[in-house]
């Protein structure tokens, strides 16, 4: 009698993380085409890539909380710098076992195209959802100016961008750990800006992808995607259809396509 099949790995937290005190988490596959390497935005964490790894039988998937984060709030806060050595010391270990593909959400997505950038011969794709550029394309915001209440910063953040709603069905305790991550985001949110020019996208040569919505900001993103591809051709835009900022979460499948379809785009151009 034959036994069952062992049931694919979940995406879960490891102990060999290449970064000292760095909150890192895995699912294996059996033959990975590819690694693709998940850096989530402000006030999230590496978990909430868990849906989106569950749709991948061909790719291993690494997720981790950036510094200042949840698993790895004891690092505290970071400048942008700092996580792209993170995120460089995760693709050196990888690209050694299997081609490399960054995926950024939000603020993840100037991460790794910072990643990206130093590390051009590691990394073969970078798959980006409406990460902030406001160096390339600003937009207003009403917003007022950031306070140094990292709680209360933290809290109206979570409000803005997912809602109200979802804020007053949080546990205490949920509300509790992001008001601790505060402080981060404070750091990421201080840390770009229409007059910081972090890097020069013009040089990029891995292939790209900037993908995002069609909501209300969607003119924006647009307008945005038509200024990147002036600016280099390597990266192309897509828009999702019925999907808000926070895809990786809402629409895994029609976000791991597109991740998919780009790197089957790859490997036939290689």
């Amino acid at each position: 009698m034959s036994s069952a099949p062992t049931p694919p790995e979940r995406l879960h937290f490891v102990a060999d993380a290449p970064v000292a005190g760095l909150a890192v988490a895995e699912r294996r596959v059996a033959r990975p085409e590819a690694t693709l390497i998940c850096v989530h935005g402000g006030l999230d964490r590496g978990g909430s890539f868990a849906r989106l790894a569950r749709r991948s039988d061909d790719f291993d998937v690494i997720a981790y909380d950036r510094r200042g984060y949840q698993g790895s709030r004891a690092l505290g806060p970071a400048a942008l710098n700092r996580h792209v050595e993170d995120v460089e010391a995760l693709i050196e270990r990888e690209a050694a076992l299997s081609p490399v593909i960054l995926l950024g959400h939000s603020f993840g997505g100037v991460v790794t195209f910072g990643a990206a950038l130093r590390r051009p011969d590691d990394v073969a794709l970078v798959v980006n959802y409406e990460s902030p550029l406001p160096w390339v394309k600003y937009r207003q915001s009403s917003r007022p100016p950031l306070s140094d209440d990292a709680r209360f910063e933290a809290e109206q953040f979570f409000r803005r961008v997912v809602s109200n709603g979802a804020w007053e069905r949080l546990s205490e305790h949920e509300r509790e750990s992001r008001r601790l991550d505060g402080p981060a985001l404070i750091a990421d949110l201080r840390g770009i800006g229409p007059e910081i020019v972090p890097y020069d996208l013009s040089k990029l040569t891995t292939p790209a992808s900037y993908v995002h919505g069609d909501g209300l900001l969607a003119p924006y993103y647009q307008s945005l995607g038509r200024r990147l591809v002036a600016l280099n051709p390597a990266i192309e835009v897509r828009e999702m259809q019925e999907a808000n900022h926070g895809a990786h979460l809402t629409n895994p499948d029609q976000l791991f396509r597109i991740i998919r379809e780009r790197w089957d785009d790859v490997c036939a151009s290689a």
